[in-house]
């Protein structure tokens, strides 16, 4: 290599060896190397750190190694200002030749040989090869476990927050909560896994996305049962004006309940053999209900005492509705029966406008049909029958006239 060229090249080596340091630097300052190098891992993130910091370990190695070449060829070009033909050629076997000298222990496991003694010569442009891979290997690393706790740990605060807040209220409302405490263990066991493993996270390999659903899923819950424990403490604010609303709609079940049994009893009066719907008679039990609610505020299971306070308003809503449907049944019965005397008189009227009124077969119809609907208890398929034989006798005769 002539002197040009030697120049030439020991330049471009300490613009190199001067950018591959200040890219070491880098990766050793970088957010999520640090965050690798602090923490206690686990599983597949502890794995691959160990696997990474073996590799910068040996990366470290090729780049002393490396450097000592440089830092050799500048001093042997720094003793004489035209170096003779021997400076040259030793000049030329350091940047061109097998050159940098790893020790046995810093060359890379699957470059290793049991039966090799000694360590191993390489050139300064493999050297640099050798660290672009284990760099490239080892940067990877540390950016998905930064981009896996980049996303995790947000969420990670947003269920921790979740959680305190309910751990709050709890306090405040006094006792315990079963599922509070089962999501509180779901989370320690999820902070754990988090800063601890952050890679088992990544789906579709190493560097894939980051499944954060569990912590959503788990933070959802926490907001859920945040929200409960805050209806528990508004019952507990407000139970006087609760307790009152329910008592109010408990009475109001057992007078709808009364309601369809006085429309029973006149049904069974005035129609004959009638077809009735069940009658609801869940007062009672919702009363008894009621009572067990203010068994729970009296004990302060406040939780206990909203979930069974919700439980009863949805019944006592479900009751009335079944009460006023069975009432609005039974009254069909005789609104039916009033459909029939109208139907009736309104054929009356129409004979009487036609002057068939007097007529014999129509009177005897006429006569008959109105026995049965004003006669108790009322027949109502054979008056049903009746209206519909007078309405067609009076069309019959109407037409034969």
């Amino acid at each position: 290599m002539s002197l040009e060229g030697i120049e030439h090249a020991l330049s471009r080596r300490r613009d190199e060896r001067d950018r591959i340091a200040n890219d070491l630097l880098d990766l050793e300052n970088h957010h999520g190397h640090r965050l690798l190098e602090g923490a206690e891992l686990d599983g597949e993130t502890k794995r691959r750190w160990a696997e990474a910091r073996e590799r910068l370990a040996t990366l470290w190695a090729t780049f002393d190694a490396y450097r000592r070449v440089i830092a050799e060829a500048e001093r042997l070009r720094a003793a004489s200002a035209r170096p003779g033909p021997e400076t040259l050629a030793e000049l030329t076997g350091l940047l061109a030749g097998a050159s940098v000298e790893l020790k046995a222990e810093d060359v890379p496991v699957e470059r290793r040989s049991l039966v090799r003694i000694t360590g191993e010569r390489i050139s300064l442009d493999e050297a640099v090869a050798r660290m672009d891979a284990a760099y490239q290997e080892v940067a990877r690393t540390v950016a998905a476990a930064d981009a896996a706790w980049s996303a995790l740990l947000p969420r990670l605060d947003e269920a921790e927050a979740a959680r305190n807040a309910a751990e709050r209220l709890l306090a405040e409302l006094g006792g315990a909560d079963a599922e509070l405490d089962r999501l509180g263990r779901e989370l320690a066991a999820l902070r754990g896994r988090v800063r601890g493993d952050p890679l088992s996270f990544a789906t579709g390999g190493a560097g894939g996305p980051v499944d954060t659903g569990p912590l959503e899923r788990l933070t959802a819950a926490l907001t859920a049962r945040r929200e409960h424990l805050e209806h528990a403490l508004r019952i507990r604010d407000g139970f006087a004006a609760r307790s009152g609303e329910l008592a109010d709609r408990v009475a109001a079940v057992r007078a709808a309940e009364q309601e369809a049994r006085v429309a029973r009893d006149t049904v069974l009066r005035k129609i004959t053999d009638p077809v009735l719907p069940h009658l609801p008679d869940q007062a009672p039990a919702l009363a008894d209900r009621l009572a067990a609610v203010t068994a729970l505020r009296d004990a302060g299971d406040w939780l206990a005492a909203a979930r069974a306070a919700d439980e009863l308003e949805r019944a006592a809503g479900d009751a009335l509705r079944q009460a006023r449907d069975a009432t609005k049944a039974i009254n069909a019965l005789l609104e039916r029966r009033d459909e029939l005397r109208g139907r009736l008189e309104a054929f009356r009227a129409k004979a009487l406008r036609q002057g068939l009124a007097e007529h014999p077969e129509l009177l005897r119809l006429f006569r008959r049909a109105h026995d049965l609907l004003w006669t108790a208890p009322c027949d109502l398929r054979q008056a049903t029958r009746a209206v519909s034989g007078y309405q067609r006798a009076l069309r019959e005769i109407g037409a034969n006239r």
